[in-house]
This record gives C-alpha cells, structure tokens and sequence, in this order.
C-alpha cells in the first residue's frame, strides 16, 4: 500500500477582506512556484479534466480577486472556498482553502494534496521539500497549526486528530501557542521569521509502517501538549 500524504494549515475563523485573501493566495501560489516545477502552473477545477484545462489562470493578485468574486466560491458572509489544479495528469496536486468563517470557535484552511507516487511525489514526499511548502503555506496564511503527514498516520491517532492536537512527520506551531521546548535528535526545529516554528520529525520519509516513526510522534506530542503547544482551537486562550 502506498501511504499517501497531505499538507495543512489552519486558524481559527478570521474574516477579512476579499483582497486580503487575493494577496495571501498570490504569496502562496507563486511561493510554491519554488517549491517544486509542478507547482508552477494552475487551473481552476472543473467537473471534467478536459473543462479544468481551459480554466488556467495567472496567480496573481489581481487575477485571484476576480476568481474568487465568482459566485460558486462564495459560500455567503463574506466566506470563500477555492480549489485549484497543477494540470499534471501523472502528478497531480491540489491546493484547497477556505476563509472567512466567522467565529474564532470555526476553522479556517488551506490544503495542498500532493501525488500519491512516481518521479515527481519522490522529489516532493522529502522532509525539506515538505518543511519549505509548509514554510510558504504559513507565511502566507499566519495560521495556528500546521501538519504534513500521511492520511494513515492521521486516522491512527484519531483519538487526537482535532485540528492542532496532534504531530506529523512535519509540524508549524505559531508563536501565540507558546515557546517550543528543546527536542532531540533526530528532530530538527526551525524557524519560520517572525511567525513560528517547523518541527520535522524524521529526514526520512514518515511512515506508519515503521514503529520507530510512530514511537517518535507519539514521543514528541507528548513534550509539546506538556508544554502547552497542543490543544484544539475551541480551548484556545482569548
């Protein structure tokens, strides 16, 4: 069985501008552009490949503002969902976010689903090209949690799994969540400017398959939600 893995990050319900969101997407998507050459090129989903190919679009600014005007992304209160697709048949992604819900006990996100397998999921499932799409996922959303890990790893520890309770192959902790305590080897710990801070657990690929990476998360959660790092949004401090 091949695992597969998914990036995300969330915060609590934040409304804002539609232009503030315009210009978080551009530093997203145009962030990502670095990441990896499959992330250079995007299209609005559709219900069919053939429709999603003549929906490319440039990320910019400008042009995310007048996509996410449309009707079909606006969910009502000033709330917006917006998917969008690499247009790469063997090496498919996907970049999905939603904002503006209205209360701070609501969850804000942004996803980016990255192929299962072949060449371009073995240049991207590595914990430093995961770390720096992570990294740009923050700064360009400010969020309060962040995670990559594998769907698998997510539903073993669903006993934990709501948002900003649990750790994955990479975690983002935002600095209102409180200060990081020393981890050790072979987790690294990273800034993220001024923002927050990346938690890698292994250089290798994280695996449910492998004991010693499961032993490790449930390690590390354990000295972060001692220390305060870990709890649900809705327990959050005001």
């Amino acid at each position: 069985m091949t695992d597969t893995y998914y990036a995300g990050v969330y915060w609590p319900g934040r409304p804002e501008p539609l232009e503030s969101y315009a210009r978080r997407a551009e530093i997203l998507f145009q962030r990502l552009a670095s990441v990896d050459p499959s992330l250079t090129h995007w299209f609005e989903q559709a219900t069919t490949r053939e429709a999603a190919l003549k929906g490319r679009f440039t990320p910019d600014a400008g042009t995310l503002r007048g996509l996410l005007k449309k009707s079909k992304y606006q969910l009502g209160g000033g709330e917006i969902s917006f998917s969008a697709w690499n247009g790469e048949a063997e090496a498919s992604s996907v970049v999905n976010f939603s904002c503006g819900a209205p209360s701070p006990s609501t969850v804000d996100l942004c996803l980016l689903t990255p192929p299962p397998q072949g060449p371009t999921a073995e240049r991207i499932l590595r914990a430093s090209t995961l770390a720096q799409a992570l990294r740009t996922m923050a700064l360009a959303w400010e969020p309060s949690w962040g995670v990559i890990t594998s769907d698998e790893h997510r539903d073993t520890v669903s006993e934990f799994a709501d948002v900003g309770t649990f750790v994955g192959w990479v975690t983002y902790l935002s600095h209102p969540r409180g200060a990081v305590p020393p981890l050790p080897a072979p987790v690294r710990v990273e800034p993220v400017e001024a923002l927050g801070t990346l938690i890698i657990l292994t250089p290798e690929r994280f695996t449910v398959t492998n004991p010693e990476h499961v032993a490790l998360a449930a390690q590390v959660r354990e000295w972060l939600d001692h220390a305060g790092l870990l709890r649900p949004f809705h327990a959050a401090p005001s």
